[in-house]
């Protein structure tokens, strides 16, 4: 019997366990994690509540915020403002010179309320740099009732002719309004497509020999690559191509009317688009005379006088 019995507890350790449910197993593990915590587990409730709480109030305020809540909010405390005296009523413009007055005013009065704290002020200064005089403008705002405007204009540099139409432009090209033929200022004449860009170009070759400068009458732009200048005295100056080689060879021109005089004697024109050459065209009138010039030395590069008919 008592070997009948020490095999019956044998096969009663070799028999495998009972597992317990799995449910009951996930809330022991469960409860033995929350005891775990250093957090009690009504505390871990509360913070938890108060995180879904947060993300409603921000899931609201971004509803609002795309229905344009604060913006009503804003403009009413601005409509407010303005019907407690701070509301625009006087345009204080300065430094107009030359460009009318009354575009601007309607371009400061264009707003969508006249309460001083709605008035757009960037939209207004955007709207003013449109216009062609206008360089540079600042729009603020003087309390109680008072927007003031300041201007910097441009200042015209010459009078551009293209497509028979005539534009006066200031020193970058920029158009600045139309010219009558029967008006036009005192300013040299710049012509051909595009010329008005390049007339940054031409200011710059007459800064580097500013005493042909009074003489200038006007100026062609060829081809797109190079100037021909014209002179008051009626003489024309083919310059060559490139910025560099245009600012030499109009030095050396300076250099040479100084020595010799070379404008006002009658003289059709002058060419110097070849290196080392300086061409002179005769004029058709009976008696015109060719100035006598020695072979110069141009930057290191030998000119030789001709003359052509």
């Amino acid at each position: 019997m008592s070997a009948r019995i020490a095999r019956g507890s044998a096969a009663a350790k070799s028999r495998p366990r009972k597992s317990q449910p799995r449910g009951k197993q996930g809330r022991k593990k469960q409860a033995g994690m929350l005891d775990a915590l250093p957090m009690a587990e009504e505390t871990i409730r509360r913070v938890g509540l108060w995180i879904l709480l947060g993300m409603a109030i921000a899931l609201g305020l971004a509803v609002a915020a795309a229905m344009g809540v604060p913006r009503m909010i804003g403009t009413s405390i601005g409509e407010a403002v303005g019907e407690a005296g701070f509301a625009v009523k006087r345009v204080e413009i300065k430094g107009l010179d030359r460009m009318e007055r009354l575009p601007v005013y309607a371009v400061a009065l264009d707003q969508n309320s006249m309460a001083m704290p709605l008035v757009d002020l960037d939209g207004t200064r955007e709207r003013l740099l449109r216009f062609g005089w206008v360089e540079e403008a600042r729009v603020s705002r003087r309390l109680p009732d008072t927007l003031v405007v300041d201007i910097v204009e441009r200042v015209p540099a010459a009078i551009w002719q293209h497509n028979q139409q005539l534009s006066l432009i200031d020193r970058e090209g920029v158009v600045l309004e139309a010219v009558k033929l029967d008006a036009m200022p005192d300013l040299p004449l710049v012509i051909g497509p595009a010329a008005n860009h390049h007339a940054q170009q031409l200011t710059a070759l007459f800064d580097a020999a500013p005493q042909l400068r009074p003489m200038l009458a006007g100026a062609s732009w060829i081809g797109g690559r190079r100037w021909d200048i014209r002179f008051q005295s009626g003489e024309v100056l083919a310059l060559p191509e490139g910025e560099e080689a245009a600012s030499k060879a109009l030095v050396h021109f300076g250099r040479m009317d100084k020595a010799a005089q070379l404008l006002g004697r009658g003289l059709a024109r002058f060419d110097m688009r070849i290196p080392g050459k300086f061409i002179v065209r005769l004029s058709r009138v009976p008696g015109t005379t060719v100035p006598t010039l020695a072979p110069t030395i141009a930057d290191g590069a030998p000119i030789d006088p001709a003359t052509t008919i």
